[in-house]
């Protein structure tokens, strides 16, 4: 059933102004900020924020090109780039407390032990809300088995929960049979909410090689909501905590369908690569469906 949009979302003890989030890796508010100003804060477009995805040591991410471009969709390479874990901690983590809402630290290691850093230094940080663990990136040869299999993300999860009273948020892959199976051995570790889904494993090719610089990526966008539509539905089915469902979302009409699955909260990834404020357009369209008022203000991004 679809939430009542008028009030507070309640998502694994976070308390969210409405139910639309960002996809990690998919929408950076540093960046942002830096274009358009304080008019980001004042105006953001999520109630939550999820950052780029963060590992253990610094990152140069894949060789270009990284981004390919079909009708429907985006398959991306982009091998997440990042400073590391105390480049984190020292430069993106005070900018990213600034912002208005939660703030969720995506994180990925190779291994269990990897893991267990990366979240043992968040764990001491307020501004940290909740950790998101990615163990379903399709575009870092590493770390697969976690999210591939339910044993090894129940075992993971194990390791990783006495660690940590925040929140721990497991991104699940699409890249399995049974991906419901993989959400029930996560809630059982002790996730406190499933996400998903991640991108689908794609390789574009061009006059018989392969194009991206990293040989394949990961396909979203509209093409991949019907895939996402049945995944949260199976999942959602599968666990008693929240689930956050992305995939192709667009419009209002799309973030409704995957409330309807059975998600809390839902994200939007592709649509805002396109457009910086698809976000706050998907909550107003998404507002007039459940009957709320939308805000019809004129937008903030206006550079300076």
């Amino acid at each position: 059933m679809t939430p009542d949009l008028a009030s507070p979302v309640e998502l694994c003890g976070l308390e969210l102004a409405h139910p639309v989030i960002n996809a990690s890796g998919t929408f950076d508010a540093i960046a942002a900020r830096r274009a358009f100003g304080d008019a980001v804060l004042e105006r953001f477009p999520f109630s939550a924020y999820v950052s780029k995805t963060i590992t253990p040591a610094p990152r140069a991410g894949n060789p270009p090109p990284r981004l390919w471009e079909e009708p429907a969709a985006m398959v991306n390479s982009i091998g997440l780039p990042n400073r590391g874990v105390e480049g984190f901690l020292e430069h993106d983590l005070p900018e990213l407390a600034q912002l208005p809402v939660p703030l969720i630290v995506s994180v990925m290691g190779i291994s269990a032990a990897e893991f267990s850093v990366l979240v043992a230094a968040l764990d001491g940080r307020d501004e940290v809300a909740a950790i998101e663990l990615n163990v379903s990136c399709p575009n870092v040869h590493s770390g697969l088995i976690v999210g591939e299999q339910p044993a090894e993300t129940e075992a993971l999860l194990s390791a990783l929960r006495p660690l940590t009273r925040k929140p721990l948020i497991v991104k699940l892959t699409p890249n399995v049979a049974d991906p419901a199976a993989v959400a029930a051995a996560s809630e059982r570790g002790g996730a406190d909410a499933i996400s998903l889904i991640n991108t689908l494993k794609a390789a574009p090719i061009l006059a018989g090689r392969r194009w991206l610089g990293g040989g394949s990526g990961g396909l979203s966008g509209p093409a991949v909501r019907t895939v996402a539509l049945e995944q949260v539905g199976k999942v959602s089915a599968a666990v008693s905590v929240p689930v956050i469902g992305m995939g192709g979302v667009e419009r209002g009409s799309h973030a409704r369908d995957l409330l309807d699955a059975g998600s809390t909260a839902v994200a939007v990834g592709t649509a805002s690569f396109r457009d910086p404020v698809a976000a706050e357009r998907i909550l107003d369209e998404l507002r007039a469906l459940g009957g709320q008022p939308a805000t019809a203000a004129p937008s903030a991004y206006v550079r300076k």
